[in-house]
């Protein structure tokens, strides 16, 4: 047994569980933004595209800081690396404040910026971590337990959203545009403050946890800082882009998240487009219930990994995702809301299982593929403006379902190449 395998199994409980706890943090601050669009689209009369900026702006800030955080984490270790981005998840969420203040729509988008920026040193120390706190052989398994915690935070996102954030004041463009300058302007005001509260709370409670982090003693496997040649170095990169199940790991992990935000992104709009008189609040309870399904589909895979192969699981698991898009894009109505409900128990383990399948076997060059991995969440930003370019194009956000179902082939073909790869 290798010095490092007996400084992991001796590793304690309490940083494990302050690392598994960064699942559910992250997940707060994802889902949060799908009930900002539904709440900023009516703050600044927004079109599909422009609301979907949301999420552009909060993917980019993956897309920017992936490679940084690899680095960094080369040089001060995993757990400088999530301190590091819990300073930069809370100093966002503060930002909140003053964006309120001056109801400013780019305010608002740097401060998702800096708050994804700060969940990318998170997602590329967390998840790597995970994966390497064991046997490669059961990586898979591991890394769909520890995020099964990430859809408790969703959920707890957007109750904290439809709660705080969403006033239930059903107003449309052309009420807007008829009130007087003094009632708009109070209408905003209000609007506008509803984020602030929220996100105090959240970047004072990040902080707080960055301070518990930092004062509990950690494993060397979390501390360790790995500055040889092949961890996070120019050559490192270069020889994991000639990796094909690396490379191809990225691509599915582009098209599954650009998956996954579009539909939560959206369904609060799609729900009120295809059932006429649905309220946000209803609205926003569906997006809950997809949370909830994801969180069982989460602990499910899990536990179905134990007796299926992952590569098979996933494979069966993106078709079905797949066809119930094609549902919600084809039929509609409150059958259509069910199956895109529905899809979110089905989209449960791709993330991890993609990760943990692309990472695989790739001992000191995990931190360096696990950047690639993180970056490819900009799918995150692509997709929903797709989707609302769609949207916008068409007059319906129920034909703008047929675009993720197109991701979900990716994932699919992915799992497909990898299983035969595999055999």
């Amino acid at each position: 047994m290798t010095e490092t395998s007996r400084r992991t199994k001796r590793a304690a409980p309490l940083p494990f569980v302050l690392i598994v706890a960064l699942f559910f943090l992250w997940g707060v601050a994802n889902n949060l933004n799908d009930v900002l669009i539904a709440h900023f689209k009516k703050l600044f009369t927004l079109t599909d595209l422009r609301a979907g900026l949301v999420q552009s702006a909060f993917y980019l800030g993956y897309f920017c800081l992936a490679i940084p955080a690899a680095l960094f984490m080369r040089a001060k270790g995993y757990r400088a690396a999530v301190l590091l981005g819990l300073c930069l998840y809370a100093l966002g969420a503060l930002l909140f404040w003053p964006a309120a203040s001056a109801q400013s729509y780019p305010f608002f988008l740097t401060a998702l910026f800096v708050i994804a920026s700060g969940l990318a040193f998170l997602e590329t120390s967390a998840n790597p971590l995970i994966a390497r706190l064991g046997s490669p052989e059961t990586a898979s398994r591991r890394l769909n337990l520890a995020q099964a915690f990430n859809p408790l935070g969703s959920i707890a996102g957007v109750v904290l959203g439809s709660q705080f954030i969403l006033s239930g004041v059903e107003i449309s463009p052309e009420q807007m545009a008829a009130m007087t300058p003094d009632a708009l302007t109070s209408f905003r005001a209000a609007e506008a403050a509803a984020v602030q509260m929220p996100y105090l709370v959240i970047g004072v409670g990040v902080l707080l946890w960055a301070l518990l982090i930092r004062l509990t003693p950690f494993p060397a496997v979390a501390t360790d800082r790995e500055v040889e040649e092949g961890v996070g170095a120019g050559s490192d990169f270069a020889a994991l882009l000639r990796n094909r199940r690396v490379l191809g790991g990225v691509a599915a992990q582009f098209f599954y998240v650009g998956a996954q935000v579009g539909i939560w992104s959206f369904l609060i709009r799609y729900s009120q487009v295809a059932v006429p008189g649905t309220t946000e609040i209803e609205a926003a309870g569906y997006l809950t219930l997809s949370l909830v399904l994801f969180m069982v589909g989460r602990f499910a895979g899990a536990a179905l990994m134990s007796r299926l192969p992952a590569l098979l699981l996933l494979a069966g698991f993106a078709a079905t995702a797949g066809l119930l898009c094609i549902v919600a894009a084809l039929v509609g109505g409150q059958v259509g809301i069910g199956a895109l409900v529905l899809s979110s128990f089905f989209m449960s383990i791709m993330y991890p299982t993609i990760f943990a399948e692309s990472v695989h076997g790739l001992g000191p060059r995990t931190k360096s593929a696990s950047a690639l991995l993180v970056m490819a969440i900009v799918g995150g930003a692509a997709f929903p403006a797709i989707m609302g370019v769609v949207s916008d194009a068409s007059g319906s956000m129920v034909n703008a379902m047929l675009v993720p179902a197109l991701c979900f082939l990716v994932v699919l073909l992915f799992a497909l190449r990898s299983r035969r790869r595999a055999a």
